[in-house]
């Protein structure tokens, strides 16, 4: 059995968040191994983080932004980045991952998202200028990790977002080690980003869980749930 520790808000009846636990269940299937997920508020992370998150296998930053803390979404993600759990983070997740990775690796801790300072400094995550939200798009993969884990070079998954990376900060968060590991097929956007150097960190703008079945786990799902199965035999 592996543990995940669900990062966020849970709001009943919000498909990208119930869809969390179907699909870490049809991959738990897949491969023989039981897939507990447990949901942790955001609040709970801001002083006591680390002692809240020892014990899980593997951390998923949810959907669902605005969070009641963005301090203690960040500190979820920094726990999973500095101790080598694996991580994926969808849609918020993505933008939360964005913004802890500006501020603990590039040293810039006043990044923000929009979402919670429109208008502000900072702003590593901004609202993009046509929203995604019940959009299916194609998405061409540039990293060779992802590759492997689609099986090719191309991917068409469901966004439900209105935040994405800003532009202006593409560039020092990829020479910070933020790997562009995704991009939108027709104008080269942000969709999926990774740390190279971490054992399994991912993030995307797009809500995988959403499109997986019982016949057809998603293959990111398997790879966070392989790499939280890796971890675990290892540790």
């Amino acid at each position: 059995m592996i543990r995940v520790a669900v990062v966020g808000e849970h709001r009943a009846g919000n498909e990208t968040q119930d869809s969390i636990a179907t699909a870490l269940d049809h991959t738990g299937a897949a491969l023989g191994v039981a897939c507990e997920t447990e949901w942790v508020e955001t609040p709970e992370l801001e002083a006591h983080g680390d002692a809240r998150l020892a014990g899980f296998d593997a951390v998923w930053s949810a959907p669902g932004s605005p969070f009641l803390s963005l301090d203690g979404a960040v500190e979820g993600i920094r726990w999973a980045r500095e101790t080598n759990t694996p991580f994926l983070g969808t849609c918020a997740g993505f933008q939360h991952a964005v913004i802890e990775f500006a501020r603990n690796v590039l040293g810039v801790p006043s990044a923000m998202h929009a979402e919670y300072a429109p208008g502000g400094s900072d702003l590593f995550i901004d609202e993009l200028l046509c929203s995604l939200v019940g959009q299916t798009m194609s998405i061409q993969l540039v990293d060779e990790g992802l590759q492997q884990v689609y099986g090719g070079t191309e991917a068409t998954e469901r966004y439900y977002c209105r935040f994405g990376v800003n532009p202006a900060y593409r560039r020092p968060l990829e020479e910070g080690g933020l790997t562009t590991a995704g991009v939108d097929a027709s104008d080269g956007d942000v969709r999926i980003v990774r740390v190279a150097s971490h054992p399994f960190f991912v993030a995307t703008l797009f809500v995988p869980q959403t499109a997986s079945t019982p016949d057809r786990p998603h293959p990111l799902v398997g790879a966070f749930v392989r790499a939280a199965l890796t971890a675990k035999a290892t540790a």
